[in-house]
């Protein structure tokens, strides 16, 4: 009667998977199979068991175990949705009332897992497997017991064979995928990283604005008026201070080796190229400030295993799924609320790497439809970008500050007065504190143009919009000493004195106007 049960059972599961359109999901030595159908955004899973039990509660207990079971199996189910559809096959059922166990059972959870019983024995086989295939649309017709035990066995043995061979063949199709490439341009991008950064403090400061502008940082100004263009690229390179390049090259290490492994080194090189173009345009178009880093592409990186995911969605839940989507999240959440944080070039890397990964697609894979609109999608960003980038800018009080700071550096005082008076025009009355900087600034180069007058104006507006310029005030105090008014000159003095007692520049003036050494 054993073999007879066993044969019924593989015969079963065979069937349920060459005409159901059941995917086998695990097998044991232990007369167990799981068998999965995608259906409705529901996963129907049909546990099938080649053993019985003498008692009711024993049979309860592994009910219980196979509730945790099919727990511990969720990620290898489509949907969140799940039945399972336990069934039993033994000669002979419990001693004691079982069939109250027949009734629909449901954790008490979200998501929860529900469960259906069926208890395939010699006395209702027929009944209980017709109930089975109603559930679950199958079209399992039972041939006739004619063959004899030698047969049934050798088609027992031959299909276990079939099923363990579909099981290594997913295997062996999962350690492909993840090993199609060599993470060897992920080391060259470490350390052509590395090799930067030490090059970058050795030459100064990585965190020096001036030195990361002339080492290839993101500076909007030299992007639209020189037309450098190429620091989106140069700026991946470039990171500022210790903490940044570490987490960064950490970062490239475990998402580089993952991405570079599935797509293949090409692939990979072009997917995060791409997503640093479009992370870096995000950056332009959106933040004024100098920024660097390979943020964009990382992001782009995340955004490569995210469409890999969606062709491979099982693969990717069994994997790495939920725990990138949350590490996704996090970095999401964190850049919103940090003011610090280039978010643009983390969204816009994330998408464009998604889109670029759209356009390459998977290795051994094509569409030829999605990868021409992929195309079509990334070129509109990136050129979208680049468009808006410059309008935005150029409206922007924050860029012609910027521009105000670089013209100064150029000694074009008379650009810098125009560009001041645009920027102040453009800023509106809540944003004092940028007011303040872009009227030091026209003070700034009124004094270099001799016009004293001027100057003085623009500096009293300064300070009284941010009183804690040390700067304006300093300005100020020589300006009103220049012009022999000792009263606003030494009001000045001794506020930019107490606000940065640590200039030397300061406490040397403060005695000349004072006359006395400062507290």
């Amino acid at each position: 009667m054993y073999l007879d049960e066993s044969y019924t059972m593989y015969k079963l599961a065979w069937h349920l998977i060459e005409h159901d359109k059941f995917e086998l999901v695990h097998i044991n030595e232990n007369g167990e199979l799981w068998l999965e159908k995608f259906e409705g955004k529901t996963s129907r899973v049909a546990r099938l068991f080649h053993g019985g039990f003498d008692w009711k509660n024993h049979m309860k207990k592994d009910i219980g175990q196979t509730f945790q079971k099919a727990k511990a199996m969720k990620r290898y189910f489509r949907s969140k949705h799940i039945e399972v559809h336990n069934v039993y096959i033994d000669s002979h059922t419990p001693i004691d009332d079982w069939e109250i166990l027949k009734k629909k059972m449901q954790l008490n959870e979200k998501n929860p897992i529900s469960m259906k019983v069926y208890y395939l024995s010699d006395k209702d086989r027929e009944e209980e497997l017709n109930r089975f295939l109603t559930a679950i649309g199958g079209t399992f017709e039972p041939a006739e017991q004619s063959a004899d035990n030698a047969e049934k066995e050798e088609e027992v043995n031959q299909i276990r064979e079939k099923l363990t061979g579909k099981i290594k063949q997913k295997e062996n199709e999962i350690k492909d995928i993840f090993s199609y490439g060599k993470p060897l341009l992920t080391y060259i991008l470490l350390a052509v990283n590395i090799l930067l950064f030490f090059l970058l403090e050795m030459n100064g400061d990585s965190t020096s604005p001036a030195r990361l502008i002339e080492f290839g940082a993101k500076y909007n100004p030299a992007i639209i008026e020189d037309g450098e263009w190429w620091r989106i690229i140069s700026s991946m390179f470039l990171h500022i201070g210790i903490a940044h390049i570490l987490l960064n090259m950490l970062a490239v290490y475990y998402l580089g080796t993952a991405v570079e492994r599935i797509y293949g080194s090409l692939r990979f090189i072009v997917i995060y190229f791409m997503a640093g173009i479009g992370g870096g345009l995000a950056s332009f178009a959106f933040t004024t400030n100098v920024s660097a880093g390979a943020s964009g592409a990382l992001f782009g990186l995340f955004g490569a295993l995210l469409f890999f995911g969606c062709i491979h969605r099982r693969i990717f839940f069994q994997t790495m799924g939920m725990n990138l989507l949350i590490v996704i999240g996090i970095n999401i959440v964190f850049g919103l609320s940090v003011p610090q944080v280039d978010n643009g070039a983390h969204m816009g890397g994330l998408i464009s790497g998604f889109v670029a990964s759209a356009v390459l697609y998977l290795p051994k894979k094509k569409n030829l439809i999605i990868q021409t609109a992929a195309f079509i999608v990334y070129s509109l960003l990136i050129v979208g970008l680049a468009v808006y980038g410059v309008q935005h800018n150029e409206s922007s009080a924050e860029y012609q500050l910027m521009k105000a700071e670089q013209l100064i550096a150029e000694e074009q005082y008379e650009r810098v007065i125009a560009v001041v008076t645009e920027g102040l025009q453009l800023s509106d009355g809540s944003e004092s504190d940028l007011k303040s900087h872009l009227l030091f600034q026209r003070a700034y180069s009124q004094i270099r143009l001799e016009n004293t007058e001027e100057a003085i104006a623009d500096l009293e507006i300064s300070v009284e919009l941010n009183s804690s310029l040390a700067e304006a005030h300093y300005n100020l105090a020589v300006l009103y000493s220049d012009n022999n008014d000792s009263t606003n000159a030494e009001e000045h003095i001794e506020k930019a004195y107490e606000l940065n007692p640590q200039n030397e520049d300061f406490h040397e003036l403060y005695e000349h106007i004072t006359g006395n050494k400062p507290n």
